[in-house]
């Protein structure tokens, strides 16, 4: 076991793959000096850089999987994945069901999300919602170093696309990008736990569709994906001090969704909290509510998402986005409904 950033054990999981695989390889723009160390040990061969065209390279990206290779793409901000939509829509999510199962395409689309650091509606959106409506596509998002490296293997080796979702606030080169250029008077609510934690010494892959209980509660179930895993955490200590027992779910994966264990822990609380730093309408905190009743379950039920348009103004920012003191609140509402 060994003391790993969020950022490095995703690139250490690929270099095992690519290191196992020899299908396996990176694509997309400035990788060579985005992904400067596997560029060094696996050459231009197999991490490519491309020109600044998603939805070529992601177009390219997909014909390579069905050709059998194992390509990892990555487009820099999801908000730019809106370019790529025609070959993730209507090519990759698509080729299984339209060829009766005889093809297939093993293709990682890595992407950073996420908002907290003032940046605004361009380049701060997670948009796994609006991804995971779409069927055919896996859609992960991890909250922590050993879940990261994990997750990406199990990625890597899907036989069918999956769109991993990396939050800037948690890869530790992101934040060096985001304090620079005259952002340095500005704080970001950065979790220590999601950036830097233990890994393995050898990646097993994470299957998918299993979430992790990452506090046990009584109470109230609070549920998120990402930075909102680490924001909930924040909310549950403050909880304890009203003597309010939450329990803690990181679902890791949005598709598949673990339903049984989202069954399990509202059977024992009888209360949810979704926390979802996507947009709040026809997402995932109402998709969950829904799959819930159609279980027929009772329970008292809330979410804390994001509102709309994310802004520029920090200030603005912190009441649109999900955050601490926003999931404490709404959890006490809950509970005295």
């Amino acid at each position: 076991m060994t003391k790993m950033g969020f950022a490095q054990a995703i690139e250490s999981a690929i270099a095992q793959a690519m290191e196992e695989d020899e299908n396996v390889f990176i694509i997309g723009e400035d990788v060579h000096t985005l992904r400067l160390n596997l560029f060094a040990r696996f050459g231009k061969e197999r991490v490519k850089p491309t020109p600044i065209s998603e939805s070529a390279f992601v177009g390219a990206a997909v014909t390579a999987a069905m050709s059998g290779l194992r390509p990892i793409v990555e487009v820099m901000l999801v908000d730019f994945v809106g370019v790529t939509m025609d070959a993730i829509l209507n090519h990759a999510a698509k080729i299984l069901y339209f060829s009766g199962d005889k093809w297939h395409v093993p293709l990682v689309i890595r992407t950073a999300c996420g908002g907290g650091y003032g940046d605004a509606g361009q380049h701060e959106q997670s948009l796994w919602g609006w991804l995971a409506h779409i069927p055919g596509l896996s859609i992960v998002v991890p909250s922590n170093p050993a879940d990261a490296g994990g997750l990406m293997l199990s990625a890597i080796y899907e036989n069918d696309p999956v769109i991993y979702f990396e939050h800037k606030l948690l890869a530790d080169y992101w934040l060096d990008y985001m304090g620079s250029g005259g952002r340095t008077t500005v704080s970001f609510d950065v979790p220590e736990q999601g950036i830097e934690g233990i890994v393995p010494d050898k990646w097993e892959p994470i299957p998918l569709g299993k979430l992790n209980q990452m506090k046990v509660g009584d109470d109230i179930t609070l549920v998120s994906v990402g930075m909102g895993v680490h924001h909930s955490l924040k909310a549950a200590k403050a909880l304890e001090e009203k003597g309010i027992s939450a329990e803690v779910l990181d679902l890791r994966s949005v598709v598949p969704l673990d339903l049984e264990g989202l069954k399990n822990s509202v059977g024992k609380t009888g209360a949810i909290l979704v926390v979802d730093e996507d947009y709040k309408n026809f997402g995932l905190s109402g998709e969950i509510c829904a799959m819930l009743l159609e279980e027929e379950m009772s329970f008292k039920y809330g979410r804390v998402c994001t509102e709309s348009t994310i802004p520029y103004s920090r200030k603005l920012e912190e009441q649109v986005l999900p955050n601490t003191n926003r999931i404490f609140n709404e959890a006490l509402k809950i509970l005295k409904r």
